[in-house]
Protein backbone atom coordinates (compact mmCIF):
# COMPACT_ATOMS: atom_id res chain seq x y z
CA UNK A 1 0.00 0.00 0.00
CA UNK A 2 1.29 3.51 -0.41
CA UNK A 3 0.24 6.76 0.83
CA UNK A 4 -2.56 7.49 -1.80
CA UNK A 5 -4.03 4.28 -2.86
CA UNK A 6 -7.67 4.21 -4.52
CA UNK A 7 -7.55 8.49 -4.01
CA UNK A 8 -7.42 11.07 -6.99
CA UNK A 9 -6.30 14.16 -7.43
CA UNK A 10 -6.80 17.07 -9.97
CA UNK A 11 -3.28 19.08 -10.06
CA UNK A 12 -3.58 22.73 -11.91
CA UNK A 13 -0.91 23.45 -14.11
CA UNK A 14 0.79 19.96 -14.45
CA UNK A 15 2.00 20.72 -18.08
CA UNK A 16 5.04 23.28 -16.15
CA UNK A 17 8.19 21.54 -14.13
CA UNK A 18 6.71 21.84 -11.10
CA UNK A 19 3.03 20.83 -11.78
CA UNK A 20 4.88 17.89 -13.81
CA UNK A 21 7.14 16.76 -10.20
CA UNK A 22 3.52 16.94 -8.23
CA UNK A 23 1.55 15.09 -10.80
CA UNK A 24 4.51 12.02 -10.97
CA UNK A 25 4.34 12.00 -6.93
CA UNK A 26 0.99 12.06 -6.87
CA UNK A 27 1.24 9.20 -9.24
CA UNK A 28 3.53 6.66 -7.38
CA UNK A 29 1.80 7.15 -4.61
CA UNK A 30 -0.86 5.20 -5.55
CA UNK A 31 -3.21 8.34 -6.66
CA UNK A 32 -4.90 8.58 -9.75
CA UNK A 33 -4.08 12.13 -11.26
CA UNK A 34 -6.25 14.44 -13.43
CA UNK A 35 -3.91 16.88 -15.17
CA UNK A 36 -4.87 20.14 -15.87
CA UNK A 37 -2.95 22.66 -18.21
CA UNK A 38 -4.35 25.52 -20.65
CA UNK A 39 -2.02 26.01 -23.52
CA UNK A 40 0.82 23.36 -22.55
CA UNK A 41 -1.38 20.50 -23.61
CA UNK A 42 1.15 18.04 -25.18
CA UNK A 43 3.09 18.24 -21.91
CA UNK A 44 0.37 17.46 -20.14
CA UNK A 45 0.10 14.56 -22.15
CA UNK A 46 3.71 13.64 -21.58
CA UNK A 47 3.14 13.29 -18.24
CA UNK A 48 -0.12 11.60 -18.14
CA UNK A 49 2.07 9.00 -20.61
CA UNK A 50 4.27 8.55 -17.89
CA UNK A 51 1.98 7.76 -15.13
CA UNK A 52 0.12 5.20 -17.43
CA UNK A 53 3.42 3.45 -18.23
CA UNK A 54 4.65 2.92 -14.78
CA UNK A 55 1.32 1.52 -14.57
CA UNK A 56 -1.00 4.54 -13.09
CA UNK A 57 -4.13 6.23 -14.04
CA UNK A 58 -4.17 9.58 -15.04
CA UNK A 59 -6.61 12.11 -18.02
CA UNK A 60 -5.54 15.52 -19.19
CA UNK A 61 -8.14 18.31 -18.80
CA UNK A 62 -7.74 21.71 -20.39
CA UNK A 63 -9.14 24.78 -19.29
CA UNK A 64 -8.01 28.54 -18.88
CA UNK A 65 -8.46 29.19 -14.79
CA UNK A 66 -8.68 32.92 -15.24
CA UNK A 67 -12.03 32.49 -16.32
CA UNK A 68 -14.10 31.18 -13.18
CA UNK A 69 -16.82 29.05 -14.83
CA UNK A 70 -13.96 27.35 -16.54
CA UNK A 71 -12.42 26.64 -12.60
CA UNK A 72 -15.90 25.37 -12.11
CA UNK A 73 -15.92 23.26 -15.18
CA UNK A 74 -12.87 21.73 -14.87
CA UNK A 75 -13.68 20.66 -11.12
CA UNK A 76 -16.75 18.60 -12.46
CA UNK A 77 -14.65 17.16 -15.37
CA UNK A 78 -12.32 16.13 -12.59
CA UNK A 79 -14.73 14.53 -10.16
CA UNK A 80 -17.17 12.41 -13.37
CA UNK A 81 -13.79 11.56 -14.11
CA UNK A 82 -12.66 10.31 -11.09
CA UNK A 83 -16.40 8.82 -10.25
CA UNK A 84 -16.09 6.71 -13.57
CA UNK A 85 -12.89 4.73 -12.92
CA UNK A 86 -10.27 7.23 -12.17
CA UNK A 87 -10.06 6.73 -8.52
CA UNK A 88 -13.86 6.89 -6.84
CA UNK A 89 -14.13 10.04 -6.22
CA UNK A 90 -12.30 13.48 -6.12
CA UNK A 91 -10.40 13.41 -2.89
CA UNK A 92 -7.45 16.01 -3.12
CA UNK A 93 -7.04 19.27 -5.61
CA UNK A 94 -3.27 21.04 -5.58
CA UNK A 95 -3.97 24.72 -6.79
CA UNK A 96 -0.23 24.67 -8.39
CA UNK A 97 -1.11 26.85 -12.14
CA UNK A 98 0.27 30.38 -11.42
CA UNK A 99 2.08 33.24 -13.45
CA UNK A 100 5.56 34.86 -12.56
CA UNK A 101 6.21 37.75 -14.85
CA UNK A 102 9.15 40.15 -13.30
CA UNK A 103 7.81 43.83 -13.99
CA UNK A 104 8.67 47.02 -11.77
CA UNK A 105 6.01 48.37 -9.57
CA UNK A 106 6.43 52.19 -11.36
CA UNK A 107 4.72 51.38 -14.18
CA UNK A 108 2.63 48.86 -13.47
CA UNK A 109 -1.08 48.72 -14.71
CA UNK A 110 -4.37 47.92 -13.30
CA UNK A 111 -4.62 45.34 -16.05
CA UNK A 112 -1.25 43.86 -15.12
CA UNK A 113 -1.56 43.31 -11.95
CA UNK A 114 -5.26 42.06 -12.90
CA UNK A 115 -3.42 39.56 -15.07
CA UNK A 116 -1.30 38.01 -12.22
CA UNK A 117 -3.45 37.85 -9.49
CA UNK A 118 -6.33 36.82 -11.62
CA UNK A 119 -3.93 33.78 -12.73
CA UNK A 120 -2.66 33.12 -9.13
CA UNK A 121 -5.45 34.01 -6.48
CA UNK A 122 -8.72 34.03 -8.35
CA UNK A 123 -8.34 30.81 -9.53
CA UNK A 124 -7.72 29.33 -6.49
CA UNK A 125 -10.35 30.53 -4.90
CA UNK A 126 -12.87 29.32 -7.71
CA UNK A 127 -11.27 25.90 -7.90
CA UNK A 128 -11.19 25.57 -4.29
CA UNK A 129 -15.05 26.56 -4.31
CA UNK A 130 -15.88 24.59 -6.53
CA UNK A 131 -13.91 21.50 -5.36
CA UNK A 132 -14.96 21.75 -1.66
CA UNK A 133 -18.62 21.80 -2.89
CA UNK A 134 -17.76 18.15 -4.08
CA UNK A 135 -16.24 17.18 -1.30
CA UNK A 136 -18.61 17.99 1.23
CA UNK A 137 -20.47 15.70 -0.68
CA UNK A 138 -18.19 12.64 0.09
CA UNK A 139 -16.27 12.14 3.04
CA UNK A 140 -14.03 15.07 2.96
CA UNK A 141 -10.92 16.04 1.49
CA UNK A 142 -7.45 17.57 1.14
CA UNK A 143 -6.80 21.05 -0.74
CA UNK A 144 -3.11 22.60 -1.06
CA UNK A 145 -2.51 25.81 -2.58
CA UNK A 146 1.10 26.28 -3.97
CA UNK A 147 2.54 29.90 -3.01
CA UNK A 148 5.87 30.78 -2.60
CA UNK A 149 8.19 32.47 -0.12
CA UNK A 150 7.91 35.72 -1.74
CA UNK A 151 4.90 36.04 0.14
CA UNK A 152 6.84 36.92 3.04
CA UNK A 153 9.96 38.13 1.18
CA UNK A 154 9.01 39.54 -2.11
CA UNK A 155 11.84 39.80 -5.12
CA UNK A 156 12.43 42.54 -6.81
CA UNK A 157 9.82 43.37 -9.82
CA UNK A 158 7.38 41.08 -8.10
CA UNK A 159 5.31 43.09 -6.22
CA UNK A 160 1.81 41.83 -8.13
CA UNK A 161 3.30 38.05 -7.78
CA UNK A 162 4.10 38.28 -3.84
CA UNK A 163 0.69 40.44 -3.55
CA UNK A 164 -0.83 37.44 -4.97
CA UNK A 165 1.25 34.39 -3.37
CA UNK A 166 0.49 36.11 0.12
CA UNK A 167 -2.91 36.08 -0.82
CA UNK A 168 -2.96 32.42 -1.13
CA UNK A 169 -1.41 31.78 1.91
CA UNK A 170 -4.44 33.70 3.94
CA UNK A 171 -6.61 32.21 1.57
CA UNK A 172 -6.03 28.62 2.53
CA UNK A 173 -5.97 29.58 6.19
CA UNK A 174 -9.69 31.13 5.81
CA UNK A 175 -10.75 28.20 3.75
CA UNK A 176 -9.48 25.79 6.40
CA UNK A 177 -11.52 27.46 9.09
CA UNK A 178 -15.14 27.45 7.13
CA UNK A 179 -14.57 23.60 4.81
CA UNK A 180 -12.83 21.68 8.22
CA UNK A 181 -16.15 21.11 9.92
CA UNK A 182 -17.16 19.60 6.47
CA UNK A 183 -13.87 17.28 6.88
CA UNK A 184 -12.03 19.25 4.28
CA UNK A 185 -8.58 20.08 5.01
CA UNK A 186 -6.77 23.10 3.07
CA UNK A 187 -3.26 24.14 3.37
CA UNK A 188 -0.47 25.92 1.69
CA UNK A 189 3.15 25.13 0.59
CA UNK A 190 5.69 27.74 -0.35
CA UNK A 191 8.45 26.64 -2.46
CA UNK A 192 11.91 28.75 -2.42
CA UNK A 193 14.13 28.80 -5.71
CA UNK A 194 12.88 25.32 -7.51
CA UNK A 195 15.87 24.03 -10.56
CA UNK A 196 14.17 24.25 -14.26
CA UNK A 197 16.08 23.55 -17.59
CA UNK A 198 17.81 26.79 -18.97
CA UNK A 199 17.24 28.59 -14.92
CA UNK A 200 21.69 28.91 -14.42
CA UNK A 201 22.02 30.21 -17.81
CA UNK A 202 18.93 32.90 -17.53
CA UNK A 203 19.91 34.50 -13.60
CA UNK A 204 23.31 33.31 -12.62
CA UNK A 205 23.55 35.89 -10.45
CA UNK A 206 20.09 34.82 -8.53
CA UNK A 207 21.11 31.31 -8.85
CA UNK A 208 24.57 31.93 -7.18
CA UNK A 209 22.74 34.10 -4.42
CA UNK A 210 20.39 31.24 -3.49
CA UNK A 211 23.25 28.51 -3.70
CA UNK A 212 25.20 30.72 -0.98
CA UNK A 213 22.14 31.25 1.35
CA UNK A 214 19.92 27.67 1.38
CA UNK A 215 21.46 25.38 3.92
CA UNK A 216 21.50 22.22 2.42
CA UNK A 217 23.85 23.40 -0.66
CA UNK A 218 21.34 23.34 -3.45
CA UNK A 219 18.18 24.46 -5.43
CA UNK A 220 14.87 22.89 -4.83
CA UNK A 221 13.64 19.87 -7.08
CA UNK A 222 10.07 19.33 -8.48
CA UNK A 223 9.88 16.20 -6.66
CA UNK A 224 10.50 18.11 -3.27
CA UNK A 225 7.27 19.66 -3.75
CA UNK A 226 5.61 17.12 -4.74
CA UNK A 227 6.95 15.27 -1.46
CA UNK A 228 5.36 17.91 0.47
CA UNK A 229 1.81 18.02 -1.61
CA UNK A 230 1.59 14.56 -0.73
CA UNK A 231 2.15 14.63 2.62
CA UNK A 232 -0.49 17.04 3.18
CA UNK A 233 -2.84 14.94 1.18
CA UNK A 234 -2.23 11.81 2.81
CA UNK A 235 -3.24 10.19 6.60
CA UNK A 236 -0.26 10.94 7.54
CA UNK A 237 -0.96 14.92 7.98
CA UNK A 238 -5.16 14.20 8.98
CA UNK A 239 -4.70 16.86 12.14
CA UNK A 240 -2.99 19.71 9.68
CA UNK A 241 -4.51 22.39 8.32
CA UNK A 242 -4.47 25.94 7.74
CA UNK A 243 -0.35 25.60 7.68
CA UNK A 244 1.92 27.18 5.35
CA UNK A 245 4.66 24.65 4.64
CA UNK A 246 7.74 26.07 3.66
CA UNK A 247 9.95 24.14 1.26
CA UNK A 248 13.01 26.56 0.66
CA UNK A 249 16.24 24.58 1.67
CA UNK A 250 16.92 26.84 4.73
CA UNK A 251 17.37 29.87 3.31
CA UNK A 252 14.29 30.97 5.33
CA UNK A 253 16.32 30.95 8.05
CA UNK A 254 19.36 32.86 7.61
CA UNK A 255 19.77 35.64 9.26
CA UNK A 256 19.60 38.90 7.61
CA UNK A 257 22.00 40.74 9.60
Amino acid sequence: MTLLTGRTALITGAGGGLGRGIALRFAEEGAAVALHCRTAVEAARAVAADIVAAGGRAVVLQADLRAEEECRLLVREAAEWAGGGGGGRLTSLVNNAGVQPVQPLPGMTAADWREVVDTNLTSVFACTQAAAEVMRGQRGGTITHIASVEAATPGEGHAHYAASKAAVVLHARAAAREYGPHGIRVNSVSPGLIERDGLAEAWPEGVRRWREAVAVGRLGRPEDVGDACVFLASPLSSWITGHDLVVDGGVSARPAW
